[in-house]
């Protein structure tokens, strides 16, 4: 029988939120009354300048898009104060993740990335014969925060690609400047990646400023949350060109279609949809966590700076696999930390911020199981 390379014998895949359609049809709850809370998607859908775009250019399918999709990162340079050569676009931040794999880290040698974290980071990394390092000894387990100092002890000589996320995925949690710096700085042979795709919920600019000054660094950004183009699948990167020129060597010729590319462009004028979609956001971070303070078995983890939350289990009757199908027979659905995040184990759940009553359904569905 043929046989994939070693990485791939016994894969492990990523597992995404369950949609809205299959709870409804596993437990016959109207589709309406479910709370989708396991995808960080747009509570307020796409943009409305993107979705205008798309419709306009569908008589273009018949064509061939720029290989690199040039006008989208002419688009995206301006809008952030780069110069063209310094960008790239992928088919979602997820396939980015994969060219900086291939092209930075050789097989055998390492990836390092906070545990838990973006389960992609690995998976990758394991499919190209890569070596993940998970540093969950750097994660506090009562703030999911990342300590620094044991982050960076934990870099070597032969590890290759750093993993920063910010705000941080499963936790929301926040590194400010002076902490990204020191771990950039800490690792000047290997490649630096800040995972900004969250980082328009963190109330901040971001750290994408940052790739002015460091050789060493990719800016990751992402159009599927505040964006809300998920499904239409674009990200981008921010480095030196020499860097980029790598991962174009490395790109599929032809990863961005032409609804991406124009699609892309148009959402990066729509400030209103952006500016709507994190004011939901913020306000219903924080009316969530005055929900929280009515329970005693859960415990919402504080702070955090993105469109998501960990919710703690403090009773040790149930576990997370336990909550997450009691959740779901109530129309809500969360990602089970034990099954989504290498390293969570079976004391959280990962929840989306979204509209006040899903909110509501979410903290009364937690207040009911038994």
């Amino acid at each position: 029988m043929l046989r994939s390379h070693p990485g791939l014998q016994a894969p492990e895949y990523y597992v995404p939120g369950l949609s809205a359609d299959h709870v409804s049809e596993r437990y016959g709850i109207p589709i309406e009354e479910i709370a989708k809370l396991g995808s960080a998607e747009n509570p307020h859908g796409a943009s409305p300048l993107a979705k205008q775009a798309v419709k306009e250019h569908l008589e273009a399918l018949h064509l061939y898009p720029s290989w690199t999709a040039d006008s989208l990162r002419q688009k995206i340079a301006a809008k952030y104060g780069f110069e063209y050569p310094q960008v790239i676009c992928g088919s979602g931040e997820t396939e980015i993740l994969s060219l900086i794999t291939r092209a930075f880290c050789p097989p055998g040698d390492k990836i390092q990335m906070p545990g838990p974290c973006f389960p992609i980071y690995h998976l990758f990394a394991e499919a190209e014969g890569r070596l993940p390092v998970l540093v969950h000894e750097a994660t506090d387990r009562q703030s999911m925060a990342i300590d620094v100092d044991t982050y960076i002890e934990a870099i070597q000589s032969d590890t290759r690609v750093v993993y920063i996320t910010n705000p941080h995925s499963p936790s929301g949690t926040w590194l400010e400047e002076s902490e990204v710096r020191r771990i950039i700085e800490s690792a000047p042979n290997s490649l630096v990646v800040l995972d900004e795709a969250y980082v328009h919920y963190s109330n901040t600019a971001g750290y994408i400023s940052l790739a002015h000054e460091y050789e060493n660094l990719v800016v990751l950004r992402t159009f599927s949350k505040a964006f809300g183009l998920a499904g239409l699948r674009i990200g981008f990167g921010i480095a030196h060109p020499q860097i980029i020129e790598s991962l174009l060597a490395v790109k599929p010729t032809w990863n961005m279609g032409q609804l991406q590319i124009v699609g892309g462009i148009a959402a990066l004028d729509d400030d209103q949809h952006v500016e709507t979609t994190v004011k939901t956001i913020m306000n219903n971070r924080d009316y969530v966590q005055t929900r929280f303070d009515d329970l005693d078995r859960f415990r919402m983890i504080s702070n955090s700076h993105s469109n998501f939350f960990l919710v703690e289990i403090l009773d040790s009757e149930i576990n997370s696999t336990e909550v997450f199908e009691g959740l779901l027979e109530r129309g809500v659905v969360v990602k089970d930390g034990s099954v989504s995040f290498r390293g969570l184990e079976d004391r959280f759940l990962r929840c989306d911020v979204n509209f006040q009553q899903h909110m509501d359904r979410l903290v009364d569905g937690l207040a009911d199981l038994p």
